[in-house]
């Protein structure tokens, strides 16, 4: 038995040492290193380099090492078009990164035309699986609609009927995500709950003083922030200076650890929004892998993984996983191995959808926490409570829903 146990430990070691003397395989990230989802960006890398390093110990992938080349496109979309040639012309074997909804659909474009697979990471525009989605996109969050309807059951629950005001960032992310939350929380007469958009990149201090002014001077019971980033964090500042915190339930459609650790939890208590995944959900699914990510990222960083951190550790393992059922790092065949696919990572089960490549997955709302909670943490990063939890078969739009959207954006109604 020992004889047997160290021969494997020698052919492990053997595969081991050739895989790290093989040529590496590059990942390319294209990521906001600059900008104002920066904070986003950066747990995007720390989450992608602990997957490659993971990956490499266990061998690599079909016995070569993974290495990562990274651009940064400071949430800007001519840059990230950029950055995909840059990284293609390195060799990349697959993209993946942004923080925008705008930049991913534009990377991705390009990273069709180049013959990439591209990976979708802080993505939830409707449009990016839905009009604007083709063969080479694959979205790991969840959409729009998806975050709009685990947000209006839990809204509908207990705060109903209310009057709503939303600031919304003036870009397809913002624009699809209000149309969304309005129609789950019925409030889609813009007379009654109106609306203010900011420009997005590039918005100025004086857009969301005037913005929330006119939400401070209305009747509205909720504020929708549809913002991300910097730009919720500002808002948010104002919102607390104009007294709107204490007088109105805040709503934030997707939020985010680093955007609630900027703007300080103080300020941030007691506000609503969505999450594809906390630190937290693994316990809560029962995922020993998810609580082992948690574990190794913590450890690591001296700080608990954000949603954007898993979004990115999951598209590495993902797509490693991909190409070794594939037997080949061809975008082609590694699109054939994900369409359809059902697997269990850091939570409970996910889909990669075949007819429109978004991954169906458990969404969830969540709820900051008071100050004194968050406090008591060893990292003071508990901020969220779970309040609602849908499934994704529940939370995504169907295949009817998805294909009439296709019609009337004038685009075929299966991805080319």
């Amino acid at each position: 038995m020992k004889t047997k146990t160290l021969a494997a430990l020698i052919c492990w070691a053997g595969l081991s040492a050739s895989a790290q003397a093989a040529e590496p395989i590059t990942l390319g990230l294209s990521y906001p290193r600059t900008g104002t989802y920066k904070e986003e960006g950066l747990a995007q890398m720390r989450g992608a380099l602990l997957a490659i390093d993971e990956l490499n110990a266990e061998g690599g992938v079909l016995g070569r090492p993974l290495r990562i080349s990274s651009r940064d496109d400071a949430s800007r979309p001519t840059k990230a078009v950029r950055n995909v040639d840059k990284l293609a012309d390195e060799g990349a074997a697959m993209l993946f990164g942004g923080s925008s909804s705008a930049v991913a659909i534009a990377a991705s474009k390009r990273a069709k035309e180049r013959g990439l697979i591209y990976f979708g990471t802080l993505t939830y525009s409707n449009d990016t699986t839905g009009k604007d989605g083709h063969r080479y996109m694959f979205r790991e969050c969840n959409n729009a609609w998806m975050s709009a309807r685990v947000l209006g059951d839990y809204l509908h629950k207990t705060i109903p009927n209310k009057r709503y005001f939303y600031i919304t960032s003036n870009y397809t992310w913002g624009l699809t995500t209000e149309e969304s939350l309005r129609k789950t929380t019925d409030s889609t007469d813009e007379a009654r709950h109106p609306s203010v958009k900011v420009p997005f990149p590039g918005a100025r201090l004086s857009d969301y003083q005037d913005a929330l002014t006119q939400a401070a001077e209305s009747d509205a019971e909720v504020l929708a922030l549809v913002l991300f980033g910097d730009e919720m964090v500002r808002a948010m500042r104002i919102a607390h200076e104009l007294g709107l915190t204490k007088r109105m339930q805040i709503v934030v459609p997707n939020l985010t650890q680093s955007m609630v650790e900027d703007a300080g939890p103080g300020l941030m208590e007691g506000v609503v929004g969505t999450e594809p995944w906390t630190w937290r959900v693994p316990e809560l699914e029962k995922s020993e892998a998810g609580m082992a990510f948690v574990k190794n990222f913590s450890e690591r960083y001296q700080m608990y993984p954000s949603s954007s951190a898993a979004s990115a550790y999951s598209i590495v393992r993902q797509w490693a996983d991909a190409a070794e059922r594939a037997r080949s790092l061809n975008s082609e065949a590694i699109i054939q191995a994900l369409e359809g696919y059902r697997y269990s990572l850091l939570k409970d089960q996910q889909e990669w959808r075949a007819f429109d490549h978004q991954n169906v997955q458990t969404v969830y709302a969540v709820k900051v926490k008071p100050r004194e909670e968050v406090m008591q943490d060893q990292f003071k990063q508990d901020y969220f409570e779970i309040v609602n939890r849908m499934s994704g078969d529940r939370a995504a739009p169907t295949l009817t829903e998805w294909q009439a959207e296709r019609k009337a954006a004038g685009q075929p109604i299966t991805l080319q």
